[in-house]
C-alpha cells in the first residue's frame, strides 16, 4: 500500500512545473501537516519521494503519512516566503515549526484617529494604526504602558471623535491634568499628534532622540519665559533619562540590531530569545517558546521562525545578528528591505562585540529554556502526576483522565443553579463547562437540587444521538461537592438515569474529606499530595462557575424587576437607559436632567423613575 502511494504521488509529480512556489503536504484526512517553500517546486518535490536519508528522522515520519499534496506557484522567491509564513500561521501544521497564537502575545497599538489612543491589542488589523510589539512579558507591557501615562496625558476614553461621538463633559481625567481634553473640542489635533509621536519614540526605544529633542524645547520655553512648559519639559526629560538609565549600552555607533539567540532541547523545546537595541542601547527583549517535531537543526528553525515573527513586526532594524546561517537569508534581506523602506541585512559575527552580543542573546535562551523546561516538569506533576496519585489513593479501577464536578449555588433557596466543570489530565477543560437552572426544587433543597442535575446531565449518556458532545462523554471520576447527603443524592440520581459504574465521590469542605461509597471510613488524602491539590482545585472551579451563574440570573432578576415595575419603561426605553448608563446602580445616581437627555424620558417619567428607584435601595 505505501508503494502504491509514493508512486500515485510521483505520477502528479510530474505535472509540478519548475518555478517557485509553496507546497502543502496533507495527510489521509486531508489535514495539511507541512508547508514548505521551494525556488523549484518539481525538484523540491522529488526530494521527498525520493530515497530519504535515514538521519532525516523527521522528514521521513512526515512523508509516511502524506496522502497528497498541492502546491501554489508565485513569480519570486520573496512571494514564495510570505505566502509560506501566512500559510503556517492560518493552517498550524503539525510538521512546521511556528509561533504560538497571536491571542497570546499582546501588541501596543496607536490608533490611527484625529485624537489617536494608545491601547492594547490581541488581534491587530491591518489599517488600525501604528503597531508595536509583539510583547512576550506582559508584566514589561504594563510598567511601559504605566509610564506613557504618568508622564504624557493620552486620552484613555473610547469616544470616536471623528464619527461625531462627543460627550457633553469633559472628564475627570482633563479636570486632574491625566487627559490634554479633546472632548473640549478646543485642543488643537497637531498638539496632540507632536505627544504621540513623542509616545511612538518611546515605545520605538529612541528616548536618547527624545530627550535631545524635549531639552531643545526647554531651553527655548525658557529663554521665551515660558516658565511652566519648561517645567513639564524638564519633568519629562527626567523620567525619560530614568528609563535610558536602566538600558545598557552595547555599541558606541548607535546601531539598530535585533540580536537573535537560540537554544534546543532533547525534548524537542526550543527558545528563540531576541535582543532588541536601538541607537545602541538594549531597550527591549522577547523570548519565543516554540514546540517541533521531529529533529531540526537550528537553521531550519530560524528559516520558518524569523517570517514568521517579522510578518507582524512593525519595526525593522538594518541588522539582524543570528547565531548560524539561514539558507534563504539573501530573499529575507530583499522581503524585509521592501517592508521597512532601508536595506535589513542579516548576518552571522564571527567576532568582535556583535558576536558577543550574539552569544549572550543565547546563554539568556538556554537559561529561559531550563527555567521553562522545569516549569512544566513541575506543571506536569501538579496535572498528570496528580491524577495517577488521585487513582492510587482512591483505588479507582482506572486513570481518572477526565474528572466533573458537581455543585448548587441559591440565595436563600432562590435562583437555584447548578454547576459542572470538566478536567482533563489535571486541567480545566473550560468548553465542557456547563451550567443548569434547577426546574424542580422550590426553596432551599440542595440534596434534591443535587438529584435533579445529576439526573439531567447523565441521561444523555443513554441517548443513543447525542448532540452535545460534551454530556455525551463519560466521566472517569464524579467529583460531587458536598458530604454523604449530596453524595447519596447523585448515586440514586445516576441510578434512575440508567448509568452505574462510574466511580462516584463525595469531597466534604472543612476537613477535605472524601466520602467514597461502600467504605465506612472518609478517605484523606495527604496534606502536601498534587492529588489533595487537585481535587481542591476541581471543587473551587466548580464553586465559583456556580456562584458566578448564580449572580447573572439574580442580577438579571433583579435589574427586570426594578425596571419593569416603573409604569411607563418599556423594553425600548428600557434599553435606551441601560446603553446610556449601563446599570441600575449608574441610574440611581443620575438627577431629573440627566434621565431627560435620554430619548423618551419625559420629566414625570424621570421623576417616576428616580422614586421608584430611591423606594427599591
Amino acid at each position: 500500500m505505501p508503494d502504491e502511494r509514493i508512486q500515485r504521488l510521483k505520477e502528479k509529480l510530474k505535472l509540478v512545473p519548475t518555478k517557485p512556489g509553496v507546497y502543502l503536504m496533507k495527510n489521509s484526512r486531508g489535514r495539511i501537516i507541512y508547508v514548505g517553500k521551494a525556488v523549484s517546486l518539481r525538484n523540491r518535490l522529488r526530494s521527498y519521494f525520493n530515497k530519504l536519508d535515514p538521519s532525516q528522522a523527521k522528514v521521513r515520519a512526515m512523508v509516511s503519512q502524506v496522502a497528497d499534496f498541492d502546491y501554489i506557484v508565485t513569480d519570486f522567491e520573496v512571494e514564495a516566503l510570505i505566502l509560506e509564513a501566512n500559510l503556517i500561521k492560518k493552517h498550524k501544521p503539525r510538521y512546521n515549526i511556528q509561533l504560538k497564537d497571536d491571542k497570546s502575545y499582546p501588541y501596543v497599538l496607536i490608533t490611527e484617529e484625529t485624537y489617536p489612543r494608545v491601547i492594547v491589542v490581541r488581534r491587530p488589523e491591518k489599517g488600525q494604526g501604528r503597531l508595536f510589539g509583539p510583547y512576550t512579558d506582559v508584566a514589561s507591557l504594563r510598567e511601559t504602558l504605566d509610564f506613557l501615562r504618568r508622564n504624557y496625558p493620552i486620552r484613555s476614553c473610547r469616544n470616536r471623535f471623528d464619527e461625531g461621538q462627543w460627550p457633553d463633559r469633559p472628564c475627570l481625567n482633563y479636570h486632574i491634568k491625566r487627559c490634554m481634553g479633546p472632548c473640549t473640542r478646543e485642543l488643537d489635533p497637531a498638539k496632540y499628534r507632536e505627544m504621540i509621536d513623542q509616545v511612538a519614540m518611546v515605545l520605538e526605544g529612541r528616548a536618547d532622540r527624545l530627550i535631545k529633542e524635549l531639552r531643545e524645547k526647554m531651553f527655548k520655553a525658557s529663554e521665551e519665559y515660558r516658565f511652566e512648559d519648561a517645567a513639564r519639559l524638564r519633568d519629562q526629560i527626567t523620567a525619560l533619562e530614568r528609563v535610558t538609565a536602566r538600558q545598557k549600552v552595547v555599541s558606541e555607533k548607535g546601531e539598530d540590531q535585533d540580536v537573535v539567540g537560540l537554544a534546543l532541547s532533547e525534548e524537542g523545546l526550543v527558545c528563540v530569545h531576541i535582543f532588541f537595541v536601538r541607537d545602541g542601547r538594549l531597550v527591549g527583549r522577547e523570548k519565543f517558546f516554540l514546540d517541533q517535531t521531529g529533529e531540526r537543526e537550528a537553521s531550519e528553525i530560524l528559516e520558518e521562525f524569523l517570517p514568521q515573527f517579522y510578518l507582524e513586526a512593525r519595526l525593522y532594524p538594518r541588522e539582524i545578528l543570528l547565531p548560524v546561517e539561514v539558507p534563504s537569508a539573501a530573499t529575507m534581506e530583499t522581503w524585509l528591505g521592501e517592508r521597512a523602506g532601508h536595506r535589513v541585512y542579516l548576518k552571522i559575527p564571527q567576532r568582535g562585540h556583535k558576536r558577543q552580543l550574539v552569544q549572550m542573546a543565547t546563554e539568556n535562551a538556554e537559561v529561559l529554556l531550563k527555567e521553562e523546561l522545569s516549569r512544566r516538569e513541575i506543571e506536569k506533576e501538579r496535572t498528570e502526576g496528580a491524577v495517577v496519585q488521585l487513582q492510587e489513593y482512591l483505588s479507582l479501577p482506572k486513570l481518572p483522565y477526565r474528572i466533573e464536578a458537581y455543585d448548587i449555588s441559591n440565595f436563600q433557596g432562590t435562583d437555584t443553579v447548578a454547576s459542572m466543570v470538566v478536567f482533563e489530565g489535571g486541567k480545566p477543560k473550560n468548553r465542557d463547562y456547563r451550567s443548569f437552572k434547577i426546574r424542580t426544587v422550590q426553596g432551599l433543597n440542595d440534596f434534591a437540587s443535587m438529584q435533579e442535575v445529576i439526573y439531567r446531565r447523565f441521561s444523555h449518556l443513554t441517548k443513543k444521538e447525542e448532540k452535545d458532545a460534551s454530556l455525551g462523554s463519560e466521566p472517569d471520576l464524579v467529583l460531587i461537592d458536598g458530604g454523604k447527603g449530596q453524595l447519596s443524592a447523585a448515586l440514586t440520581a445516576m441510578e434512575e438515569a440508567g448509568v452505574t459504574g462510574i466511580p462516584t465521590v463525595g469531597l466534604a469542605k472543612e476537613e477535605e474529606l472524601i466520602f467514597v461509597p461502600g467504605r465506612e471510613e472518609p478517605v484523606r488524602l495527604p496534606r502536601d499530595s498534587y492529588a489533595l491539590h487537585l481535587v481542591m482545585r476541581v471543587r473551587d472551579e466548580a464553586h465559583r462557575f456556580a456562584v458566578s451563574y448564580h449572580r447573572k440570573l439574580r442580577g438579571k432578576r433583579t435589574l427586570r424587576s426594578v425596571l419593569d415595575d416603573i409604569p411607563g419603561i418599556g423594553p425600548k426605553r428600557k434599553k435606551a437607559l441601560l446603553d446610556a448608563f449601563g446599570s441600575v446602580k449608574n441610574l440611581r445616581k443620575c438627577g431629573v436632567d440627566e434621565l431627560m437627555r435620554v430619548e423618551g424620558i419625559t420629566r414625570e417619567l424621570a421623576e417616576s423613575i428616580l422614586e421608584h428607584l430611591t423606594m427599591e435601595k
